[in-house]
């Protein structure tokens, strides 16, 4: 499919798990990709994958969280591929530990990278959306947004995301601009890894334990994800606004 062709995205977090998996997808589907992640040697393999099957790709390394930074990542993407007209907020960090013994760094660091990195990226995104009136934008939120144990920082950060979701719709609506978020359940990625070392699980004990707890008796893949972000992305979803899509194999 090429339902991407002529259009630029930047995909943040882009160096691996759901991030890589999407950058991937948007550019087999024809989209010129920005492959943004701390660093350019960090985003590297995921370029390296997406030219080595004939598509589009650049890597680029900013601290998200910096918003000067992202806006000068984001002119010289403009200028590089030719606009910005898709935006997938993924970069994330997890520290997790039960509230009461959470120090107040851990707080503050994830807030800012899964949240506040969000606005950065969006504020500077929606002037050049806004100038062409046109533009998607699709936020990582995620389940644990219901609330989840050990994860209050993580938690009010991904609840954060489907209310600025919410309201950007109504805000940039105006503008043909669509913002969505998708909120994954279990995918097996570096950081639900690291989630399973935590509690003294290896990865795959943790996945078996997910798996049994979810319907479709599985655990999901980035491109699960992935495949979702590009739906929400491409005009099959162009009355698709202000919406928080769970993708979580029916987990309750």
């Amino acid at each position: 499919m090429t339902r991407f062709t002529g259009q630029v995205a930047v995909v943040t977090g882009a160096a691996q798990g759901i991030g890589a998996a999407t950058a991937l997808r948007l550019a087999s589907e024809g989209a010129a990709v920005a492959v943004v992640d701390l660093s350019v040697e960090r985003a590297a393999a995921t370029v390296e994958a997406i030219t080595a099957k004939g598509g589009t790709a650049r890597g680029y390394g900013c601290d998200v969280a910096d918003i000067n930074a992202v806006e000068a990542v984001f002119a010289q993407v403009a200028a590089d591929l030719g606009g910005i007209h898709i935006l997938v907020n993924n970069a994330g960090i997890t520290r997790d530990n039960l509230f009461f013994k959470m120090p107040k760094d851990d707080w503050d660091a994830v807030i800012t990278v899964n949240l506040t990195s969000a606005y950065n990226c969006s504020q500077i995104a929606q002037r050049y959306m806004c100038k062409q009136r046109y533009g998607k934008i699709v936020s990582l939120s995620s389940r644990s947004a219901l609330g989840n144990r050990g994860q209050a920082n993580y938690a009010a950060a991904k609840a954060g995301i489907q209310g600025l979701t919410a309201t950007l719709a109504i805000e940039l609506g105006p503008f043909n601009i669509n913002v969505n978020a998708v909120a994954p359940g279990y995918i097996a990625t570096g950081m639900t890894a690291a989630t399973a070392e935590r509690v003294g699980a290896t990865p795959e004990q943790h996945q078996e334990l997910a798996a049994e707890r979810t319907p479709l008796r599985r655990v999901g893949r980035p491109e699960d994800v992935a495949s979702v972000v590009a739906f929400l992305v491409s005009e099959d979803s162009s009355y698709v606004s202000g919406q928080t899509l769970y993708v979580n194999g029916g987990a309750r």
